[in-house]
């Protein structure tokens, strides 16, 4: 099945209804459900004209717009594989993608197309459109609008290439994971499932993959006024004027950004009533932004989503749902609570070796193989919605295995599960430290210090034999405050203290510690 169709059945429901709201050229712009379909089709046909076919591959520089969706319908309708990668990774990562899988055609915004004058491989896609002012070289998107809707739908079947994204390839080559239209489907469901998505609803949508979940639900996806790059400097005023005027009903947003939101709300004792639902994850979700988020918005359920690209999503928990003893345990090294894996997925925590080899196992060897209720390990799962290989098999050996002929996937995380079930995370399994004194996971401290008031956020690593926290504080913190702070962490055996002015943090959420970008800050 091609998931054009869940599209189609939306729109043949809530033709007229809103489908996406966003701001172009300052101003609110409605696309209804029906606008988006035939807008689709005629783009479809602009592709069709031009000469690609199914299987043949589309790199797309647009953010979340109308535009962007226009296309992916487009794309999907004609059986096209939708490329993503992320250019602020800059060229070297631009020419990896491309060389991995070299697309027919390229779609972006004018100032996107700039970018080929720097790279080889733009320059080399033999088909390239814009979306807005013309530039040399490409194809109008506006001719789109003079064309008849291109009537076809490719059939497909569920294993049928759908969608190309990118690792960021921060510790080496990029990885190229390819979405068929079954995974995405059964990701759709999964989705649908965990964030209760109900047709009329009116969600503000920040996140690609949710903004496609919506418009298979007929819900409508409010897309912020704000640079989605960058979510944790993003500005929230305008964001909070929309929420207020669009009577947004839920969100999906990473923690960074919704720390902006709850950060200035709060200050100008601004209230949300009418958000009914935030769902925040793609990053660490620490109690306090949660309890923040309640006071923004009283009426709302907050929910924590642990997910990967590769699995997406896999545990969830309400705030309701953390006790004070819960939150004791993470202020004393117990890690972060990550609430009970979802229904879809199949979860096993097994000793943490990670850098060696897995399996294959039979049920019975890996079943032995588990560890034991609050046993520390790593996290592997499977299931419908989890990617069972990268494109070309590149990364599959240290992150895949078989139980039985059923592929399995190693996230690289390390935790535990609870005497009733419930996952706590510990970090990345590549992040412990290992020296005299055991074993410590970094992110257990991360944890621990992000409930302090003065500290905005802490990460540990090893340096000349020796356990050094450094801290990003909110205001100015005195020696007294530096010897109470490593007495509560006497259970870490932290060596030295030390402030930071920035702590590294990932480009995608703003959110996640930069390990090796902060090891290379300590030896400076």
């Amino acid at each position: 099945m091609n998931l054009i169709h869940l599209l189609q059945s939306q729109t043949n429901k809530h033709s007229t209804q809103p489908a996406i709201i966003d701001t172009y050229r300052r101003r609110r712009r409605v696309t209804t459900f029906a606008e988006l379909d035939h807008q689709s089709a005629q783009i479809a046909g602009l592709l069709h004209q031009i000469g690609l076919r199914s299987g043949d591959v589309v790199l797309v520089f647009q953010p979340m717009s109308a535009e962007l969706y226009i296309a992916l319908g487009a794309i999907f309708r004609l059986g096209l594989v939708a490329m993503f990668l992320d250019p602020g990774q800059g060229r070297d990562h631009i020419e990896a993608c491309c060389a991995l899988h070299p697309p027919q055609a390229f779609i972006a915004g004018s100032k996107a197309h700039l970018l080929r004058l720097v790279s080889p491989a733009l320059r080399r896609i033999p088909q390239k459109f814009v979306v807005g002012r013309l530039v040399p070289g490409a194809t109008s998107w506006e001719r789109a609008s003079q064309l008849p809707a291109h009537p076809d739908i490719f059939a497909g079947c569920d294993d049928t290439p759908a969608l190309l994204t990118f690792t960021s390839g921060s510790t080496g080559q990029p990885k190229a994971a390819l979405r068929t239209h079954g995974f995405l489907l059964a990701q759709h469901q999964v989705l649908s499932d965990s964030l209760h998505l109900t047709a009329g609803q009116v969600d503000l949508s920040t996140m690609p993959i949710v903004t496609l979940a919506n418009l298979a639900s007929g819900v409508t996806s409010l897309i912020p006024q704000a640079d989605l790059r960058y979510p944790g400097r993003i500005d929230p005023a305008p964001v909070i004027t929309q929420i207020q005027a669009e009577r947004v009903d839920s969100t999906v947003a990473s923690p960074a950004l919704l720390a902006r939101l709850a950060d200035y709300g709060l200050s100008k004792s601004i209230r949300l009533p009418g958000l009914k639902k935030i769902f925040t994850g793609g990053a660490p979700v620490f109690p306090h932004l949660l309890d923040r988020l309640r006071q923004l918005a009283p009426n709302a359920e907050v929910v924590a989503v642990y997910g990967s690209t590769e699995a997406e999503p896999m545990a969830k928990i309400s705030t309701a749902d953390i006790s004070t003893e819960d939150k004791q345990a993470m202020q004393s090294g117990r890690g972060l609570l990550a609430g009970q894996p979802v229904e879809a997925i199949r979860f096993k925590i097994l000793p943490d070796r990670w850098g060696e080899p897995l399996g294959p196992y039979s049920g019975d060897e890996f079943t032995t193989a588990g560890c034991a209720t609050d046993e520390i390990g790593e996290i592997v799962v499977s299931g419908d919605h989890v990617l069972t290989g990268y494109l070309h098999g590149q990364g599959d050996a240290e992150t895949k295995f078989k139980v039985d002929g059923t592929i399995w996937h190693r996230t690289g995380d390390a935790g535990y599960l609870d005497s009733r079930g419930r996952l706590w995370l510990l970090g990345r399994c590549a992040a412990r430290i290992d020296d005299q004194r055991g074993r410590l996971y970094p992110f257990t401290v991360e944890c621990a210090v992000s409930g302090q008031p003065d500290v905005q956020r802490g990460a540990v690593v090893a340096h000349r034999g020796k356990r050094v926290l450094l801290i990003e504080v909110n205001c100015p913190v005195g020696v007294t405050r530096m010897v109470e702070l490593k007495q509560s962490l006497e259970w870490a055996s932290i060596d030295n203290i030390r402030i930071a002015k920035k702590l590294p943090v990932d480009k995608r959420h703003n959110a996640k510690i930069d390990y090796p970008a902060l090891r290379q800050l300590i030896r400076d």
